[in-house]
């Protein structure tokens, strides 16, 4: 069933118009502002082409004085890499990383990216459970950023790890985790 999801989703991302996007991606950006500008450290993912527009929210917590890291992919798994602007090394999946030491202290929020979220704060991901393994001992809010049309019901895996908000361009849904 999630394999189904995922690939309608990809779908439903690729038909999804230019300019209703450029628009959503403007209104997340200012929720997600609205919403944790108030914290010091992010973790957000560098958004592929379809995906909700990460580097709108990057650059104003970098013009902010924000600490920002990227993840960047290590086997299995990823880790946090500050970010300060500029170059960025295409890593895996064809996603730009940022080169130099890991960081493993405290981020007070983290985006992930989705294919779909249900009305718990489930998500489901591109199917290789690097951020459910990378959060599931982490004390961070965990935010999802997508579109409205990615809210899809599913039934969740006893490893994944719920987030605590979804932000699309309807506004914030919060859940209880």
């Amino acid at each position: 069933m999630k394999n189904e999801i995922r690939n309608k989703m990809k779908i439903k991302r690729k038909y999804f118009g230019e300019i209703v996007r450029s628009q959503a991606d403007i209104a997340i950006c200012e929720a997600f502002l609205a919403e944790f500008y108030k914290f010091d450290s992010f973790l957000i993912y560098n958004s592929l082409p379809l995906e909700a527009r990460t580097d709108l929210i990057i650059a104003e917590l970098l013009k902010g004085g924000k600490k920002v890291y990227l993840p960047r992919v290590e086997g299995q798994n990823i880790v946090a890499v500050p970010y300060f602007g500029g170059e960025l090394k295409t890593g895996a999946f064809g996603i730009g990383e940022p080169q130099g030491q890991a960081y493993n202290g405290l981020i007070e929020v983290t985006a992930v990216p989705l294919l779909a979220v249900n009305s718990r704060g489930y998500r489901i991901g591109y199917g290789g459970g690097y951020y459910d393994r990378y959060l599931r001992d982490k004390t961070t809010q965990k935010v999802g950023l997508g579109y409205g049309f990615q809210m899809e019901e599913f039934n969740e895996e006893p490893w994944d790890v719920p987030l605590n908000k979804y932000i699309c361009e309807r506004g914030i849904y919060y859940f209880g985790n």
